[in-house]
């Protein structure tokens, strides 16, 4: 009768899963959370009052996804 072994599929050399430092990713969630914070607001205040480009142009290249995220504008 043959005796069987259990190994693991791969190790964490040879493809596996391998843990990633928070020191590695703290500055690509630091680049993401900021563009998004540009992103919300020129989605959803670039325009009126509290406007920093002058003009329309902002404000109609964002005219659809104000309305798809329910930002009032007219």
């Amino acid at each position: 009768m043959a005796s069987s072994t259990v190994s693991p599929i791969s190790s964490p050399g040879e493809g596996g899963l391998t843990a990633i430092p928070v020191r590695a990713v703290l500055p690509w969630a630091l680049f993401f959370g900021i563009l998004m914070l540009v992103v919300i607001y020129f989605v959803g205040a670039e325009q009126g009052a509290t406007a920093l480009i002058s003009g329309e142009d902002v404000h109609e290249w964002v005219h659809d996804g104000r309305h798809l995220l329910g930002f009032p504008c007219h």
